[in-house]
């Protein structure tokens, strides 16, 4: 039972942070964490593990605090800083991916040991990259329409709760269709990506739920 206590404790410090570099630097800092998590989370998709039975991969809980950001540009700062969060987080992880692989292809020297290591984790993410890349792209630019649908539906501020899971719960089951087809069909067996996409997608349900605490906060927090 250590990931499933441990992976809740993880989730709750993502989220810790989120509001952290929201108190601190305001806008600039969710910003900044959009790129960063953009980053870190498709570092960690990498790594899969177990979870109550299940395959999984990580970088679910990161990847869900960028669409917990958005969603707070959304409604504190209007849509089109929304938008511009989104391309932000796309042209970081292009740069990161573009810069990587340039990276791999240097000689090393005869006492590194860094490259088997890199090429690991970095030779293995243009695929990821080009599913998260198309992924991201399409359920971020999705979660900021169908939040700004939902909050005209539902404009009251204790109504928070519908726009931020709504807007969530439907752009990320699009995002993980999307992402699990292009990074992991053919790469694991049948049974194996359906689990990763069914838990994945769950897991994805479980901190769009916790992160609305977060959201409340972030709410009072001052412009």
């Amino acid at each position: 039972m250590f990931n499933e206590w441990f992976g809740f404790i993880f989730i709750l410090v993502n989220f810790i942070f989120v509001l952290a570099i929201y108190r601190f630097f305001g806008k600039i800092g969710l910003f900044v964490w959009i790129g960063a998590s953009t980053i870190l989370a498709n570092l960690q998709v990498i790594k899969t593990v177990e979870i109550f039975g299940l395959t999984a991969t990580l970088g679910n809980a990161m990847y869900g605090t960028a669409f917990l950001v958005t969603d707070i540009l959304n409604e504190r700062y209007g849509k089109e800083e929304a938008r511009k969060a989104v391309w932000l987080g796309f042209f970081t992880l292009l740069v990161m991916t573009i810069i990587m692989q340039m990276v791999l292809l240097f000689e090393p020297h005869p006492d590194d040991f860094a490259q088997e290591s890199l090429a690991t984790i970095f030779g293995f993410l243009p695929r990821i990259a080009l599913g998260s890349l198309a992924a991201y792209l399409l359920s971020q630019l999705l979660d900021v329409y169908i939040f700004q649908a939902l909050r005209k539906k539902f404009p009251k501020d204790n109504q928070f709760w519908i726009r931020n899971n709504g807007s969530t719960l439907i752009s990320q089951f699009f995002d993980t269709l999307l992402f699990t087809s292009i990074a992991f069909l053919g790469v694991y067996e049948w049974n194996i990506w359906v689990q990763i996409f069914i838990t994945t997608y769950l897991l994805k349900v479980v901190v769009s739920i916790l992160d609305t605490p977060f959201g409340y906060i972030a709410k009072r927090f001052p412009k």
